[in-house]
């Protein structure tokens, strides 16, 4: 059986010309072969041609790690990374830590969010008109057109600050102190909006506009970010963080904003004496979480460091790839699937909790509702995104679509059986029982499939590729 001895050494080295330095075989009776020369020239041919065939996409992925900080030929090769099924408090203390980052990060998101899509549009309703108010609704419009300017969050950055940061820091410091400023003014504005002397309400939207800008385009860099925050094996707790931080901004902001704004609410539990205003005004309440946002901006930037990347794609260069994606016959698929899912379900969303109201269910008993759903909600939320490592992201958000088209009906039958004497114990545990299976159904289908997202976006244009799947 033949033995290969070692490479010649090069032409230069020894003299001898091209044709001459061959690769030298022996068989068992130490005679050279002359077979190694033809078998070289074939696998330097076959070289060749695996050269000429290698795909531009391959070598731009390839240079695109070897510039990062991190690369480097001297460790051994890492395993293929694999996704774990263990629990939060299993999880490597690095990952714990980004993980409460996420979730900080997040719920700031939803603080302003909550404002704009709820707490402010239902005050309005005691100082504008339905037409104003349908104008304001434009000011939530940027989160679903943030797509359009996801390229430029992925390829404008200092490396000073990092890839993230240096959007993440500048807008949340833009953000502190918008809500500054509007804080001092936004009651006096609500009330003079539309009228002789006071501001117009599209002024009035600008600025809430200008928030939930701000707001989208922070989710775009630290959407990208938690693709890098968390090792491979547990990326799917950045969907679980995506949850519990915008449910909570968007819930603090939006019922218990509310229910401490309501002079009611705070003469029936907390007052011995009724006073007319409640224990919270939209001005303090916004002057409080600019103030929230400067600090945590402040701390960002000092307390986390940012591993850095000499990735250098162009703005132009993200949208090709962007649009090269697009045209992915599987994205398209999921983008179909998306479009159409929610078919089933969309009149439980957005009807079942008015129709009730109209048969004289309570607005009390509906802030009962919700109140009780939401710790269900940010528990289920930590639950789904251990099952999206235990099982695959979407036979986890199958499951959910059948259980929420199950709560739908159930819904359905909720509404059919109000009881013609009014509320009772037991109708209200029903409401509650169902509004809860709702929202975990839907709690399960929303952490999956970002979950799912995660995991198949790449991590150099992190922003945009999860911004577009998000979309």
């Amino acid at each position: 059986m033949g033995t290969r001895s070692r490479r010649a050494k090069s032409p230069k080295q020894n003299g001898t010309p091209p044709e001459s330095s061959t690769e030298a075989e022996t068989n068992g009776n130490g005679k050279v072969s002359r077979n190694g020369s033809v078998r070289r020239k074939m696998n330097h041919s076959n070289l060749e041609v695996l050269r000429r065939n290698v795909s531009h996409d391959s070598s731009t992925v390839t240079a695109n790690l070897m510039k990062r900080e991190s690369f480097s030929l001297d460790e051994p090769v890492p395993k293929t990374p694999t996704v774990n099924n263990h629990g939060f408090f299993d999880l490597p203390k690095q990952d714990q830590q980004n993980f409460g980052l996420l979730v900080l990060l997040y719920f700031l998101q939803g603080v302003p969010l909550g404002l704009a899509t709820g707490s402010v549009p239902f005050l309005l309703k005691n100082h504008m008109s339905y037409s104003e108010i349908g104008i304001f609704t434009l000011a939530s419009y940027p989160y679903s057109l943030k797509l359009f300017w996801s390229p430029i969050v992925d390829a404008v950055w200092s490396p000073k600050f990092g890839r993230r940061k240096s959007w993440i820091l500048p807008i949340q410091l833009l953000s502190g102190i918008g809500m500054l400023w509007l804080g001092a003014r936004v009651e006096k504005m609500m009330e003079l909006t539309g009228k002789a002397g006071g501001p117009t309400v599209w002024g009035f939207t600008g600025w809430w506009f200008f928030l939930v800008l701000m707001c989208a385009t922070q989710d775009i860099a630290v959407d990208g970010w938690a693709l890098t925050l968390l090792s491979p094996g547990n990326i799917s707790y950045a969907s679980t963080a995506q949850t519990v931080g915008l449910t909570a901004g968007q819930f603090l902001s939006y019922t218990v904003f509310l229910a401490f704004y309501s002079k009611d609410f705070a003469n029936k539990w907390f007052r011995t004496e009724p006073l007319d205003y409640g224990l919270m005004s939209l001005g303090g309440y916004l002057t409080f979480w600019g103030w929230a946002y400067i600090v945590v901006t402040i701390g960002l930037g000092f307390l986390k460091r940012e591993e850095k990347t000499k990735n250098e794609d162009g703005i132009w260069d993200v949208y090709k790839i962007m649009w090269g994606v697009l045209k992915l016959k599987n994205i398209q698929t999921i983008i179909l699937v998306h479009l159409i899912a929610k078919i089933g379900f969309q009149a439980n969303d957005g009807v079942t909790n008015l129709k009730l109201l109209d048969k004289g269910f309570g607005t009390d008993n509906m802030a009962l509702t919700v109140l009780i759903d939401f710790p269900f909600e940010i528990g289920l939320g930590y639950y789904a995104g251990k099952w999206s490592q235990e099982f695959t992201p979407m036979r986890l958000w199958c499951w959910g679509f059948m259980g929420r088209l199950m709560a739908a009906v159930m819904a359905q039958f909720t509404v059919v059986i109000f009881p013609a004497g009014g509320v009772t114990g037991w109708y209200l545990f029903i409401v509650i029982a169902e509004h809860i299976f709702s929202t975990f159904t839907n709690t399960v289908m929303f952490v999956a499939v970002a979950a799912f997202h995660a995991r198949i976006a790449d991590p150099v244009i992190g922003g945009t590729y999860m911004t577009l799947l998000a979309t």
